[in-house]
């Protein structure tokens, strides 16, 4: 059964169907950039979506043949209350925007996909690259786009683009600000899996319906381990993984799956 949520805003849609929330950006004639609007309403929705019990994964995704654009360039000199602030307000008013969504989106411990129809650019690359999968049309492409006007990047981009693909493609991607195919992104790690334009959707529902329907304690773990092994030794890690584990087997999801695996049927988990 599909549940529509309101966001807020006919800019931003969320659906819930087999305990998988679909957030759509939907400003297709900006290519979904980020506004006044969409914005505070995604960070509400990945916020609500990562308490709601009944939500296993998250899918993010855009309408139309864009995911999301960025910043919308346009509005950045046309003299708004923003220019009126002090640079201590401005920066304050950023770090806390950047914590509430990309620093949001990369702590939830359920699985987090971005289906790419087409362009992420700027914060919108930053948006994708901190879910956990990320699958694209063939004709999706993905562009730092800082460069191009002055800027330096923000919503994490630095930090998740060196952990992709090293600080040496990082600089490339940075730098020179080029537009990256969907097959050379998947070269490069920055997507999982490139698919057909017309099968998008069902593709990313099936991995999200998957993920969502599976052990959560046990996937809120494993990304629990992947987070620590960036910045731990692997003694830590091990000691790390160690007490995971001992408490993942104490779950019936866990039992229910050797149960499964004994029985040759497909096991069925209550996320318990």
């Amino acid at each position: 059964m599909r549940k529509s949520v309101d966001t807020g805003t006919t800019e931003l849609l969320c659906e819930i169907e087999d305990k998988v929330a679909v957030i759509t950006l939907n400003r297709p004639d900006a290519r979904n950039a980020l506004s006044d609007k969409l914005t505070p309403a995604l960070r509400r929705m990945i916020k609500q979506c990562g308490e709601d019990a009944d939500v296993g994964a998250l899918l993010i995704t855009g309408t139309g043949r864009a995911f999301c654009a960025g910043g919308d360039v346009k509005g950045m000199g046309d003299g708004s209350n923003k220019a009126q602030l002090t640079f201590d307000e401005r920066l304050a008013d950023l770090r806390t925007k950047q914590r509430t969504l990309t620093g949001t989106l990369t702590a939830l411990r359920k699985p987090t996909i971005a289906a790419l129809p087409g362009v992420a650019a700027g914060a919108g690359m930053s948006i994708a690259l901190a879910c956990d999968i990320r699958i694209a049309t063939a004709s999706a492409s993905m562009v730092t786009g800082y460069a191009r006007i002055g800027l330096t990047g923000d919503y994490g981009i630095s930090w998740l683009l060196t952990r992709l693909v090293g600080t040496s493609r990082a600089r490339e991607l940075m730098f020179l600000s080029e537009r990256i195919d969907a097959r050379r992104c998947e070269a490069l790690g920055l997507i999982n899996r490139v698919v057909e334009d017309g099968e998008l959707q069902d593709v990313a529902f099936s991995l999200a319906k998957q993920l969502a329907n599976g052990p959560a304690f046990s996937l809120a773990c494993i990304k629990d381990n992947l987070d620590h092994a960036m910045t731990a030794t692997l003694l830590d890690s091990l000691d790390h993984e160690a007490a995971n584990l001992v408490s993942a087997s104490q779950t019936a999801d866990h039992k229910e799956a050797v149960r499964a695996f004994i029985e040759k049927r497909p096991p069925i988990f209550s996320g318990r």
